[in-house]
């Protein structure tokens, strides 16, 4: 039987190499719940046996782990928490982790992983299906769904004609109390990196800045922000695509007043991030985890990506259902290297530096 287990608080500490990872990045689905233990697993060793640092919460993943124990034969022991305290704990557990397998929200934890020599190589089987624009440059990890940032709007608010051609419109008097925003939410931080990677570090810092200066308003997470725009409570709001997605599947399109806009012109507003997978290079884990990552990249695991989360699939082959859902090429985002966004650490700091977090 498969075991949930959550990360102990406060494992992170000071001598981490990320340590502001763990103090301040939090992902927005949240850590799920389970019974805690002290991380040990006798089996990890084992062809048979996995143990997963999930940075994606019960909730989403855990009918998927259903599906992928079923599919491989593989019997998975699951630890819940954000991706940035994850991140943290196999920086400090180094060639002594009992995880097998690290499924991310973000690249950019995955980028500093490799980056640390953590990860083990992927199999060219394994990730000739994604595009390379979607996986690690030194092939260590792999994208399982996309996402891309939007700026959601009140259409009885905002006209459509009116809307920021830039995130950098926000800025100004225009929008002055009008835009909401989630500094602790990873995936604010990762956009945050790509801003910092793709502008530098003066004019990441002097937006950050005027956006504060401009009295945004400051949010929990991406559901709240989503909430308050379709209740009129705020204008607009930066998050990510699916959220909306999925609440108009819930409450259907037409009774919502928000709707979404996407930056033109290669605006950093406009990223596009993934979730992604690794195996890790000393868990012992190997062949449990190369099966799970070949299921995560199956039809079955994208489509479920695609229907039950509203993200994008990602492996060649695989189309999303969502209705009016712009394909993913089509829109027209800054071009990044997904691995380039490792330096979340930086970031938080950043984000510490001009009291974001």
């Amino acid at each position: 039987m498969r075991r949930h287990l959550r990360l102990a608080a406060g494992m992170a500490t000071a001598a981490l190499l990320l340590p502001t990872l763990a103090a301040c990045g939090s992902d927005s689905e949240g850590a799920g719940s389970g019974d805690s233990d002290n991380g040990q697993n006798a089996d990890s060793g084992a062809a048979d046996t996995l143990t997963i640092y999930s940075g994606r919460n019960e909730e989403l993943i855990d009918p998927l782990i259903e599906k992928l124990e079923e599919a491989t034969g593989v019997t998975v022991s699951v630890r819940y928490a954000g991706t940035a305290e994850h991140a943290a704990t196999l920086m400090e557990e180094g060639e002594g982790t009992n995880a097998g397998l690290f499924i991310s929200q973000d690249a950019g934890a995955l980028g500093a992983l490799s980056k640390a020599g953590l990860l083990e190589e992927l199999p060219a089987e394994l990730l000739d299906d994604v595009d390379a624009a979607h996986r690690g440059t030194e092939d260590d990890w792999v994208g399982i769904s996309g996402r891309a940032r939007v700026l959601v709007y009140n259409q009885e608010l905002v006209a459509q004609a009116d809307l920021p051609d830039s995130i950098h419109d926000l800025t100004t008097e225009d929008w002055r109390g009008k835009v909401a925003y989630a500094p602790t939410n990873a995936s604010f931080q990762t956009f945050v990196t790509a801003l910092r990677v793709i502008e530098g570090e003066d004019r990441a810092e002097q937006w950050l800045r005027d956006l504060q200066a401009n009295d945004a308003e400051v949010f929990d997470g991406n559901g709240g922000i989503m909430d308050a725009v379709n209740n009129g409570d705020v204008e607009v709001g930066l998050t990510n695509h699916y959220y909306w997605y999925a609440t108009a599947a819930e409450e259907g399109a037409e009774n919502l007043d928000s709707r979404l806009h996407f930056f033109p012109g290669e605006d950093p507003g406009s990223l596009l991030n993934v979730a992604g997978v690794a195996v890790t290079a000393h868990g012992g884990q190997s062949e449990a985890a190369r099966k799970a990552v070949e299921y995560l990249l199956s039809e079955e695991a994208q489509k479920y990506f695609a229907e039950e989360t509203m993200e994008y699939p990602l492996a060649a082959g695989v189309t999303s259902p969502v209705e009016d859902l712009p394909p993913f090429e089509s829109i027209e985002a800054p071009e990044v290297n997904l691995t380039d966004l490792d330096s979340l650490e930086e970031t938080l700091a950043l984000l510490q530096d001009v009291g974001m977090v």
